[in-house]
């Protein structure tokens, strides 16, 4: 995967971050709002990852300019 394609990928999750941390903020229920708040840890973690992998291809000196 090119650094180009991780920082989509980091982009479109970023974008479902949001879409998530509006549903946390749309809920009034306690248990959901657990729910909601463990899928954004993981979709941070995802977003950590992939930036990770784009800084990381973009340091190698055989990647793609």
């Amino acid at each position: 995967m090119s650094a180009e394609e991780s920082l989509q990928r980091a982009e479109e999750l970023l974008a479902r971050l949001e879409q998530t941390r509006a549903k946390l903020e749309a809920t009034e229920d306690p248990q959901a709002a657990v729910d909601v708040l463990a899928e954004l840890s993981e979709i941070a973690k995802a977003v950590e990852v992939e930036v990770e992998r784009a800084r990381r291809e973009a340091e190698s000196p055989d990647a793609d300019a």
